[in-house]
């Protein structure tokens, strides 16, 4: 396959990949890793409207060209034709800022499997910033170009490059630079953190302020502070995009994307939500979870007590496990925890 036959296989891929309103699963780091996104791209599956894809969290890009084991270790997906088992498939996402070498990475990426490349220019956190990474980027739109053109050339032609960023760094008087390096750099699509770094994560978003990046050629993608089906519909119509990216707030709901996108021929007659997942129902796929991979025991209570914290947030009865296993180690006695619950 020639370079323009690629080219054109990419553009018809794109177009069908955005055919209809995409829901992603966000990469969110600490918090999405391979055994949630399993999880949750799973329960998503079963409740008949899977994500269309999940990125992972973030790769490093420091020094050099990474050896698989690193990729492998944040995308095992690449081991299965970068797909969870449920089939959803797991872009992979990097973070850094020399351009040359984010290239190399991103081409190997691509060599280990990757279906698409994207790149983080919104996470917030401090150690990263002040490494010159993720959001701190908004205040250098050139370098944004950079980076985003020498990816773009460096990896397979039939491959999406996109890009993920926030509003700006400490304001958003950048924006007009950032979506001009945005347009020129090749990006096939773009994901919107409606907010700020200094914002963070402190509520509202500010869709509205997406809606100047829909003068780009290329699918914008909206993300921040959807907790349910009203702010779903909220930011699509103030953002002037179809299409969204789920965080927190489908880790709190797992069932939020079947929920955003139920409507009438998904309802029984009574009128029950067939889109909603029953707290009984979530508990196989939290003893999934506490059975999951990990370190070690310890690491995996640790990573569901995080999630269970979050659920109170999405589930009364997530509230009364949670006072009784605060303080558990034991991850049989969580689980038994978990299966009282539901007697109870």
């Amino acid at each position: 396959m020639n370079n323009n036959q690629q080219l054109q296989t990419r553009q018809n891929n794109i177009n069908q990949l955005f055919a209809a309103p995409v829901r992603l699963l966000a990469p969110m780091e600490g918090l999405t890793d391979p055994l949630m996104r399993q999880i949750l791209t799973q329960i998503a599956a079963d409740l008949g409207r899977p994500y269309d894809w999940s990125v992972s969290e973030f790769i490093r890009i420091t020094q050099h060209v990474l050896p698989a084991h690193v990729f492998y270790k944040y995308v095992p997906e690449l081991h299965h034709d970068a797909k969870t088992a449920s089939g959803t498939p797991i872009h992979v996402q990097i973070l850094g800022s020399e351009a040359q070498l984010m290239a190399e990475n991103a081409a190997y990426a691509c060599e280990l499997g990757a279906p698409a490349i994207d790149i983080n220019f919104g996470c917030p956190a401090k150690t990263v910033n002040s490494h010159r990474g993720g959001s701190v980027l908004l205040d250098e739109p050139e370098t944004m170009y950079q980076i985003i053109s020498a990816v773009r050339q460096a990896v397979p032609a039939h491959i999406p490059v996109s890009a993920k960023i926030r509003l700006g760094y400490t304001d958003t008087s950048r924006m007009d630079d950032i979506r001009e390096a945005i347009a020129s750099s090749g990006a096939d699509w773009l994901t919107i953190h409606a907010r700020t770094k200094t914002q963070g994560y402190k509520p509202p978003a500010y869709w509205d302020k997406i809606q100047s990046f829909n003068a780009l050629d290329i699918p914008v993608i909206a993300n921040g502070e959807i907790w349910n089906i009203e702010h779903a519909q909220n930011c699509m119509t103030q953002a002037g995009t179809p299409h969204l990216m789920l965080g927190r707030g489908a880790v709190t709901r797992p069932d939020l994307v079947a929920q955003v996108d139920n409507d009438t021929e998904n309802s029984t007659n009574s009128g029950e939500n067939t889109a909603t997942l029953l707290w009984q129902d979530l508990i196989v796929h939290q003893i999934k979870f506490l059975e999951g991979e990990a370190k070690n025991d310890v690491v995996l209570v640790g990573r569901y007590k995080q999630w269970l914290g979050m659920l109170t947030k999405g589930y009364v009865e997530a509230q009364t496990v949670w006072e009784s296993i605060k303080r558990e180690k034991n991850k049989a006695v969580i689980i038994s925890a978990l299966q009282a619950s539901v007697r109870d």
